[in-house]
């Protein structure tokens, strides 16, 4: 019988999304299969500054990465949340914290609970029920807490690194488990008759690489999956319309901070992203509004440590392709689709992509309702997390004319029905092809000015004075257990200090 399994994988780009996607198949295929990645140096990656979502962890741990020599490896810092600065309106802010929001009771989410106590007069914040907001803004993070007479209780957290120097550690480990780098630049892409499948590429250097399955990691460019296959791009700026990012890295002026911050701007908004030995700030931006010039002026101004290099510009398209596997060429990364990193969901569309592959791998048959299924999974995460960020831009209530345009919007179908089953009783539940639980959903309609109009009926069987003591016991535990923390500063000089 014909041996009909894939035999080789080639990787075509580099960066954090090459090279986690070289890793995680190595990895998992082991030496059943040889693994190549084509690279050119001249080319070069995005490399800005990542933060990130607490999922990393999962993959970080199939890797086998160990997390204090990640972190120093990398300039990393924890990551508990993002704070989302004058989104609502400018003096107004919240945070999207990880973790969750207070404590269920019985049937009932606990949010519903909170709401009660709102409409009885009770006025302490959503956020006074989350260990990560106050630990957050405390400037506080271990592991876990630990409280007197019972078992730690792990913290939900994530992280912030230079992601050119995570794509070097991730390439020094997929090297160990046997990758194969070549650097050069493609110039050419040879499909196969009759079926147009990918057969090779043709380097610079007259090198011809063959491989039987192609991911493309090329970034913007899709050198595969567009150039070559001509898949289609499905654009998205009619609901997330910032076109364009300048980014511009800064000394560090105090110990940073283990959150994220969105800062909304004119036409736009600006990240902060503290690492080690550095913060990483960019101002993303839609160009209809604002001018590049004066998107950097703004963003220079309000940097708070000294630059440490000139500004560049990236230009993007928000969407996704068409299809991210079509033929023998699955694109991830960039060069699978963009949404603005708001959510710090970028490397978590590579590792989900990733997961998903590994469950469908192909054999060299590449069974078409295969690569269908994949699709279909992939175009609903992107359009779940993509409904996700124009809740919040639609959800504000600032009087500039790019949030003015933002708010007149016609959003998705999707996010209409879920905001609006959000407004009559507080009811929230995840779909199955939601990236974000239901906290995260909380978190951003309630910090937008999404307020419902009432709660869970069943809050009632509790008595105003249970309902009372219930809210207070859960904020003194919360406060008590983020104040048993160490300074975020010191868990990393202990911990985890950058070499």
């Amino acid at each position: 019988m014909d041996d009909n399994r894939i035999k080789s994988v080639v990787v075509v780009g580099g960066g954090t999304a090459g090279w986690m996607s070289a890793a995680v198949l190595a990895r998992a295929l082991g030496d059943s299969v040889r693994i190549r990645l084509v690279e050119s140096e001249e080319i070069g990656t995005v490399g800005v500054g990542e933060a990130t979502i607490p999922q990393i962890r999962h993959i970080n741990a199939f890797l086998g990465l160990d997390e204090n020599a990640f972190l120093a490896a990398t300039q990393g810092t924890i990551k508990l949340g993002i704070e989302f600065v004058d989104w609502r309106a400018p003096g107004e802010s919240y945070i999207h914290a990880f973790g969750d929001i207070g404590r269920q009771l019985g049937a009932v989410p606990f949010h519903h609970y909170w709401l009660a106590g709102r409409l009885k007069g009770d006025d302490y914040s959503l956020w006074d029920y989350s260990l990560n907001a106050q630990a957050a803004f405390a400037g506080r993070f271990d592991r876990a807490v630990r409280r007197p007479g019972g078992p730690p209780e792990p913290l939900t957290y994530a992280f912030q690194f230079d992601a050119t120097l995570y794509a070097r550690h991730l390439r020094a480990h997929a090297e160990r488990l046997g990758v194969v780098r070549t650097e050069g630049k493609i110039l050419r892409t040879t499909l196969r008759e009759p079926d147009g499948f990918v057969a090779s590429v043709t380097l610079e250097s007259g090198e011809v690489v063959e491989g039987d399955f192609f991911v493309d990691c090329s970034g913007f460019r899709g050198l595969l999956i567009e150039q070559a296959l001509k898949t289609g791009y499905e654009d998205w700026s009619d609901l997330l319309p910032c076109d364009r990012a300048v980014a511009v890295p800064t000394a560090n002026v105090g110990p940073p901070r283990p959150y994220t911050q969105a800062i909304a701007r004119e036409a736009g908004w600006q990240w902060r992203i503290p690492l080690q030995h550095r913060t990483g700030n960019g101002h993303v931006f839609c160009s209809r509004f604002v001018s590049e010039d004066e998107a950097v002026a703004q963003l220079m101004a309000s940097l708070e440590g000294e630059p440490l290099a000139e500004p560049r510009t990236l230009k993007f398209l928000t969407g996704r392709r068409k299809r991210f596997w079509n033929r023998n060429v699955l694109a991830l990364g960039l060069a699978g689709g963009f949404m603005e990193p708001l959510e710090s969901t970028s490397i978590h569309l590579v590792q989900s992509g990733l997961s998903r592959l590994l469950n469908l791998f192909p054999d060299k048959g590449f069974a078409q309702r295969d690569i269908d299924e994949y699709n279909r999974q992939t175009a609903l995460e992107y359009e779940r997390i993509r409904d996700f960020l124009v809740l919040h831009y639609w959800a504000n209530q600032r009087s500039e004319p790019f949030w003015q345009a933002c708010r007149e919007m016609a959003i998705p179908a999707e996010l209409v029905r879920k905001t609006q089953l959000f407004r009559t009783h507080g009811r929230l539940f995840r779909e199955p092809d939601d990236l974000f639980l239901e906290a995260s959903w909380l978190q951003v309609l309630i910090g937008q000015g999404v307020q419902p109009e009432s709660c869970h009926p069943m809050t009632g069987q509790l008595s105003d004075d249970q309902l009372m003591g219930f809210l207070a016991d859960l904020r003194k535990i919360t406060a008590d257990g983020a104040a048993a923390l160490p300074a975020h500063g010191d868990f990393l000089r202990q911990q985890c200090a950058a070499r």
